[in-house]
């Protein structure tokens, strides 16, 4: 899933969408892909994406692995699904990505609770490892 239908699967709208490519592995996990412009609003001045921008393309991909879960469920919905960060319990920062890198990310769901979700999430350029998180969100 690509652009526009990307809406269809998560709450946030522009500037702040961080996810641009959505493919379902499987009921708990997903890949996704995010390419980094010079508009992005996470961009610093040296040209790399700030580590906040890693953790919302990391929560955003999370996001749309719950959109993609409701959607299955449900035949119409007329929003997405809103996530919150309930908390990071990790995250590392290996490098920040350049304007024109894509970022390449997974995300797994484990254990749920309730509205509570543990994720985890690896973020790659290329082949190279470059943020990983694990977190809790709480769906609403």
């Amino acid at each position: 899933m690509k652009g526009e239908d990307i809406k269809r699967l998560i709450p946030q709208r522009e500037p702040f969408i961080m996810v641009d490519e959505f493919e379902e592995r499987d009921g708990n996990s997903a890949a996704t892909a995010l390419s980094v412009c010079p508009d992005n609003y996470f961009i610093l001045p040296d040209e790399t994406l700030a580590e906040t921008g890693l953790i919302e393309h990391l929560a955003q991909s999370c996001s749309a692995l719950v959109g993609a879960q409701a959607l299955s469920k449900a035949i119409e919905q007329e929003h997405a699904p809103i996530g919150l960060i309930g908390e990071v319990k990790h995250f590392e920062c290996h490098r920040r990505p350049r304007i024109g890198e894509k970022l390449k990310t997974t995300v797994t769901f484990g254990f749920t609770l309730g509205n509570v979700t543990m994720a985890t999430g690896q973020t790659f350029v290329d082949e190279e490892l470059i943020a990983d998180i694990h977190l809790k969100i709480f769906i609403q």
